[in-house]
Formats: structure tokens, C-alpha cells, sequence
């Protein structure tokens, strides 16, 4: 059965919590505040709610996080990205309120809307340390969460409680720049040192972020990428002008390092990272004509990728394809009825047949892709 949450606000950003302990998460970024569900194949329920003030633009999981369902010592932890630029580490656990650190405002942090987050990705504890965000200033930044050096203001204490937001360090960035705007950043729980990071011409950069920027700082990005990867006809787009609405995003498959996927335009594109073929895709199509929006890996089902349009002609619509069967047309959900459409969606890590989160004006719609067979 499909499970309908009336947030109460316009519904912005909608992301589901991939690992194990937590996978029956999924938390929703709205115009003020971001709420939790722990989700059940009938039921859900709130079990937080961050008050932030402003319009949240991206939302990223920490490794930290477990479920009620998973243990009876859960906690809640991710990072929240508002329109007035500023991040929010938002913790909440069994025996805790919620509690909100903002950091990365002002001088320190992003100039521009900050479009996605991603922590690091690996096993070790580096995955709740580092987070990495993405802005269109052109700035990919990685924070250290937990910062080993502090500067201490005359007369602060020298033991910091970090449970105390006001005490707590502020987080400190490391910067790539790039030449152009960016709309996506994720990791891969196969490595630690590297993130996929999109712009919005149709190039994808397997970026080193723990590499030595020091020998040209004037193209760190370029010292920073191990590859660069292309979609031909959106740089040509781009390059041309023929480009109307700009956006793009990619992701990287979750059982898989070398294979990553993205949107750019009408066009949705499959790299193989094993295979570069001078950055091109090894396979590419059309999914939706007027212009993809997101694109979402089923981490349940990895040979399923979903791809969605923020254009209200269609309605609220989102395309899931089978990589085994790329070229076929795709399956087509339709969630709402037109003006309304998908701002976001994300697949549930659930076990069992897949289940996506699609947020569509002030709701979130939870629903299933397939039946039992």
C-alpha cells in the first residue's frame, strides 16, 4: 500500500538512509525543518523533528545512524543544508532531544545554494567524520566534522564538550574549486578518499579529495581528479547555448565502483569506469524529453535506476529503468497528476521488492514498484 505523509510545508528534498541499521529512515527537508520517518511496509511514524528556520536544499546520511527497529540505543544523525547557505549537523537519540550545530556560514563556508551533501564513504570512521558539499559557487568542500586543532578564544576551556553545541568546535574545509557550477556529490562504500562530483555541463570528476592540491592551485580540480567523465551532447549543449534549463545529476552504483550513472538534459547516461572509452558513456538514452532532474540508484535492486523531471507537463512522474534491459522503455510511475511534480525521490535500502520516497508538493508518497510474485 502506498503511505502518504503531509509534512505541512512545500516538501524540498527527500533522502533515504542506505545503511543497514537504519534502513528503514527516511528523512524529509521542507520550507522551516527537516523530519524523520522510520518506515514500515504499512505503517510510519516521526520520531524527529529539526527545527532549522529556512529552506532546506539537501539533506546526507551519517554512518553513525541506527534505527529504532535495529536497537533500543538508537540514534539519529545527518547533515541538512539550508538556502541561506549555512549546514546543520542534526543528532537526535534514544535518550536525547534533538539537537541542532550549525556550521559552514558566513565567510567560512558556501557563497552560493548548496545542491547536494554526501559523507564519506568507506567502512572505517572516517564515514561520520568527513562530509562533503557541493554549491553554485563552483566549490566542492570536504568538513571535518570532528577537528583535531582548535582555535580557542582567550579564557575558553581547554576540554571542549562536543554534546554541548556552544562548546563544540567548528568544523573546518578543505576546498576543491571547479570551473563551473555543481549539482551533485556522493561516495562509494568501497573507498574513502574519493567522491563523484557532477557540474552542470554534462562532466562527471572521480575527484581525490584527500590528494595534494599544492602543485597547481590554480586548477586544484584538476590535480584533485583521477577521471573526467562526459556526456557528449549535454557539453555540446552547453557549449553551444543550446542548453534552456540547466541541471544534471549523477551517482555512482551501489554495489558496484565502476559503474556510474547520471542525467543531463533528456538524456540519462551509464559509465563504466573499467571501460573509459576517453570519458565517454558505454550506453546512453532518453528518458524524459522535457529534462531530467534527479537520478537514484536502488541500492535493494542495483540493477534499477530511477530518473525523474521537475517539469509540471508531465505531472508528478518518475522512469525506472533496468540496466539489463537499457534500451527498452522504461517504467513509467505517475505519483500525482499535473501542476504537481517530483522535487525529489530517493528508493528505501529496505530488503525485499523496492520501495521509493517521492516528495510532491506538501507530501511525501512512499510506495512500491513492483508486487510479490
Amino acid at each position: 500500500m502506498d503511505l502518504r505523509h503531509h509534512h505541512g510545508t512545500d516538501v524540498h528534498v527527500v533522502r533515504a538512509c542506505y545503511y543497514a541499521d537504519g534502513a528503514d529512515l527516511v528523512a524529509i527537508g521542507g520550507t522551516h525543518s527537516v523530519q524523520v520517518l522510520q518506515t514500515t511496509p504499512n505503517s510510519y511514524k516521526v520520531i524527529a523533528n529539526f527545527y532549522i528556520g529556512c529552506r532546506i536544499t539537501a539533506l546526507a546520511w551519517s554512518s553513525k545512524t541506527t534505527s529504532p527497529s535495529s536497537t533500543d540505543e538508537w540514534i539519529v544523525e545527518l547533515t541538512a543544508a539550508g538556502e541561506d547557505f549555512g549546514l546543520n549537523l542534526l543528532t537526535k537519540t534514544a535518550t536525547s532531544e534533538e539537537s541542532v550545530f550549525p556550521f559552514g556560514g558566513g565567510l567560512s563556508g558556501h557563497h552560493g545554494k548548496i545542491n547536494d551533501i554526501s559523507f564519506c564513504g568507506g567502512q572505517s570512521e572516517d564515514s561520520s567524520r568527513y562530509v562533503a558539499t557541493v554549491s553554485d559557487d563552483k566549490m566542492l568542500m570536504v568538513w571535518d566534522l570532528h577537528p583535531s586543532v582548535t582555535i580557542r578564544s582567550p579564557g575558553s576551556p581547554e576540554i571542549l564538550d562536543e554534546t554541548d553545541p556552544a562548546a563544540r568546535p567548528q568544523p573546518t574545509a578543505y576546498v576543491i574549486s571547479f570551473p563551473h557550477p555543481l549539482v551533485s556529490v556522493c561516495s562509494h562504500p568501497s573507498t574513502s578518499k574519493e567522491f563523484l562530483v557532477a557540474d552542470i555541463r554534462g562532466s562527471v570528476f572521480l575527484t581525490d579529495w584527500r590528494s595534494d592540491p599544492e602543485a597547481n592551485e590554480q586548477a586544484s580540480w584538476r590535480n584533485a581528479s583521477v577521471v573526467e567523465l562526459v556526456e557528449p551532447r549535454a557539453l555540446a549543449d552547453a557549449v553551444t547555448g543550446a542548453t534552456k534549463r540547466w541541471s544534471g545529476f549523477a551517482a555512482w552504483r551501489p554495489d558496484s565502483a565502476d559503474i556510474v550513472g547520471a542525467t543531463y538534459g533528456s538524456r540519462f547516461a551509464l559509465w563504466d569506469l573499467s571501460r573509459l572509452q576517453g570519458g565517454k558513456p558505454m550506453v546512453s538514452g532518453i528518458s524524459f524529453p522535457e529534462g531530467g532532474h534527479r537520478f537514484r540508484w536502488c541500492p535493494s535492486y542495483p540493477e534499477y535506476f530511477g530518473v525523474s523531471t521537475n517539469s509540471p507537463s508531465k505531472g508528478a512522474v518518475i522512469n525506472v529503468h533496468n540496466t539489463a534491459y537499457v534500451n527498452t522503455e522504461p517504467t513509467t510511475f505517475t505519483v500525482a497528476p499535473k501542476p504537481l511534480y517530483i522535487r525529489d525521490f530517493d528508493f528505501l535500502a529496505t530488503p525485499g521488492i523496492p520501495r521509493i520516497a517521492a516528495a510532491v508538493g506538501r507530501e511525501v508518497v512512499i510506495f512500491y514498484i513492483g508486487v510479490e510474485s
